[in-house]
């Protein structure tokens, strides 16, 4: 028997129990004490303290959903674009997708009090998504359109890389003009956030993942091909334009979508595809797309918990300090490594 069909099922099963327990931890710590048992009757509907049920169920239990879906979707996002662009420092954000929507939320937060525009409570709570969102989706029209032109995938990541300069050059400007108040807003969702998503957003957040999952499973086959570079890829008859419009739509709607709800998350896409390499020990994408989904979920999970275990300090740090501090010795790792095969 093959040692892979024997490691490779303990290995998903390990991950699969690491998730629970990291999201059962999630549950049961934060700054408010609450028993095992009241969180498990929260959970069932039936909480005899109603202050706790509203913790576990209104604040909780979302923060542990978001946490999950945007681990999976930003390790399956990075994935494509490691893949894609045959380059292991690639990441969720190369195609500029989250200088778009740090454009679109500076546009909101920054431009908007210059220009005297008034905003009601349920303006600001969509706003920032929905111009996040926007400015995402621009970027990717953008980037789709001049891909039907271009050929050399390389050409495409640098244009991508100019396009994010050109953005946040636009947005340093937006920041000096804009007003004390709007400029906290706008750093403070620059760092990231699982905990700020509603319920009522996650009815949004969780339908566009999934279907961006849906897709990036679809680019299985293509991806595979695509390891062989794609000039072989043409060859093979891979309808390149086509798999490209499949991997950015999907990587818009995983990456897109979650810098629209949580902010700009580094690392997680960038470091937890290599996890799944390396521990998985393969180059097929039937295996490493799920394994990377599953890293990326115990990734955010552990985050999500040393930050909730950071708070009980009376200290709260944005999840951005902790997924860089987890993601980047992964990713020192990876470069020293391909350094030495060199």
């Amino acid at each position: 028997m093959n040692r892979n069909n024997i490691i490779q099922p303990t290995l998903f099963a390990l991950l699969g129990i690491a998730i629970i327990g990291l999201a059962i931890a999630d549950m049961l710590i934060g700054t408010t004490a609450i028993p095992a048992k009241e969180v498990l009757a929260a959970l069932l509907g039936k909480a005899t303290d109603a202050s706790h049920a509203t913790i576990i169920l209104k604040m909780r239990l979302p923060k542990v959903i978001v946490a999950t879906v945007a681990g999976m979707a930003l390790s399956a996002s990075g994935l494509q674009m490691q893949t894609l662009f045959r380059n292991p420092l690639a990441g969720p954000y190369v195609l500029g997708i989250n200088s778009g929507a740090s454009l679109g939320v500076a546009l909101f937060t920054l431009a908007t009090p210059l220009l005297g525009i008034a905003t009601t409570s349920w303006l600001r709570m969509f706003g920032v998504t929905g111009m996040a969102w926007i400015g995402s989706a621009a970027i990717l029209l953008l980037v789709m359109s001049l891909s039907r032109k271009i050929r050399n995938i390389n050409v495409i990541l640098i244009i991508g890389m100019m396009l994010s300069s050109a953005i946040s050059a636009i947005v340093g400007i937006l920041q000096y003009l804009g007003t004390d108040e709007s400029l906290k807003a706008f750093v403070v969702w620059t760092m990231g956030s699982v905990a700020t998503v509603t319920a009522e957003q996650l009815n949004l957040l969780v339908p566009a993942v999934m279907a961006g999952i849906m897709l990036s499973i679809i680019a299985i086959k293509p991806l595979n091909i695509l390891l062989l570079g794609e000039a072989y890829a043409q060859t093979m008859g891979l309808n390149l334009r086509r798999s490209r419009i499949i991997i950015f739509l999907s990587t818009t709607l995983l990456a897109g979508s979650v810098t629209a709800f949580c902010g700009p998350i580094g690392f997680i896409g960038l470091a937890m595809p290599h996890l799944a390499r390396m521990t998985f020990r393969t180059a097929d994408h039937r295996t490493l797309m799920p394994a990377a989904i599953l890293w990326g979920a115990v990734s955010m999970l552990l985050c999500t918990l040393l930050c909730d275990v950071v708070a009980r300090s009376g200290i709260m740090l944005p999840v951005n300090t902790i997924t860089s501090l987890l993601g980047i010795p992964i990713i020192i790792y990876v470069v020293i490594r391909n350094s030495h095969r060199q």
